[in-house]
């Protein structure tokens, strides 16, 4: 058990850690008002879909510190659930949510369980294999899941009566989307729940010998992670249109954890800035997709080598230093968010 009560300090600086980011999404919210293309719009969309699964997989991989190579599988089992509820169910998008966010959460534990018997790279290499079987069932399910060529999608969104299937609509809908997926990230680190995922993370065998249950919360993160992934399944089905296997399967996964790294996964800007700048890369550099991979590589290398808490960490610690310097020192204690001590833990 972890104690439930921060020092007013640890909780006035963890709410700052937020508000930097639903500023930034505000504006965000904003670009409809500049008149952007339809290229843009979309690409904007597809990036907002991803930060959502990326603050799954920030609460798997920054606070438990287990990196998942099969992330995509998860949001796939969430589009393919929206996508077989509407054409069997006539299910529309918002019953389809809390389905889809289940059903990835199950598929998320049923993984879960034989993967997190192992560690390391070991982890990474089952649930990279759990990705693939996915897409395998996926191509060689037949009509039920449409086989290689996936299945399609009809019917348009609609809230309090207004059709969310317009582009700017989409777009501002997945804007607030993001914004809730950032908030209840936010909540989850800051919770005694995220205190005892990161005692496991920092020490995993002091964790259990104060009487965590160690396995139960490694589920538990990996359910939740489930949950993010299946909303945003659903938010991209309904966006696409068609979803197939191809788009669910290695890369994806791959593709996933490349923005989680560069943004950071500890602290809650980011999955957002990871998302972002992957997605955007790209567009403003000119490059196809041959030529984006490579940068994506090289990127990812700079940053493990130069910034290893991710890029957000890193230019706050630049920026820091930059104000720092010509100052004297002071000494002061700080409770650091991404980390915990034995006096956080107790049974």
């Amino acid at each position: 058990m972890i104690a439930s009560r921060q020092p007013n300090g640890s909780a006035i600086s963890a709410l700052r850690s937020l508000l930097p980011v639903l500023v930034v999404l505000a504006l965000i919210a904003l670009v409809p008002l500049l008149s952007p293309s339809n290229r843009f719009l979309s690409l904007a969309i597809s990036a907002g879909i991803n930060v959502i699964a990326l603050y799954g997989l920030s609460v798997l991989f920054g606070q438990t510190g287990i990196l998942s190579m099969g992330h995509a599988a998860l949001v796939g089992v969430g589009a393919y659930t929206a996508a077989i509820l509407a054409r069997d169910l006539c299910t529309g998008f918002w019953l389809a949510l809390p389905a889809a966010a289940l059903a990835s959460a199950l598929f998320a534990m049923i993984v879960g369980i034989p993967s997190l018997r192992v560690g390391g790279h070991h982890f990474v290499i089952m649930t990279f294999a759990f990705g693939q079987l996915l897409a395998i069932v996926l191509t060689n399910g037949g009509d039920y899941t449409g086989a290689a060529t996936g299945l399609d999608l009809v019917g348009p969104v609609t809230l309090f009566g207004a059709d969310m299937s317009d582009l700017t609509r989409y777009y501002l809908m997945v804007v607030a989307f993001v914004a809730a997926a950032a908030v209840a990230s936010w909540a989850i680190i800051n919770s005694p729940y995220g205190r005892t995922l990161r005692a496991i993370r920092e020490n995993e065998r002091l964790a259990a010998s104060l009487g965590i249950n160690v396995g139960r919360h490694k589920i538990g993160a990996f359910v939740v992670s489930g949950i993010f992934a299946g909303i945003s399944g659903v938010l991209l089905a309904h966006f696409l249109g068609h979803i197939s296997p191809t788009q669910f399967a290695s890369f994806p996964s791959i593709y996933l954890a490349l923005m989680v790294m560069i943004g950071g996964a500890r602290l809650i800007a980011g999955p957002l800035a990871g998302g972002i700048l992957v997605a955007f890369l790209p567009e403003v550099l000119n490059l196809d997709p041959v030529q984006s991979r490579i940068v994506y590589g090289v990127c990812l290398i700079a940053v493990i080598l130069l910034l290893p808490e991710g890029l957000i960490a890193g230019v706050g610690q630049v920026f820091r230093r930059l104000l720092a310097s010509g100052q004297p020192k002071q000494e002061r204690e700080e409770l650091d968010t991404a980390s915990t001590t034995p006096s956080e833990v107790r049974r």
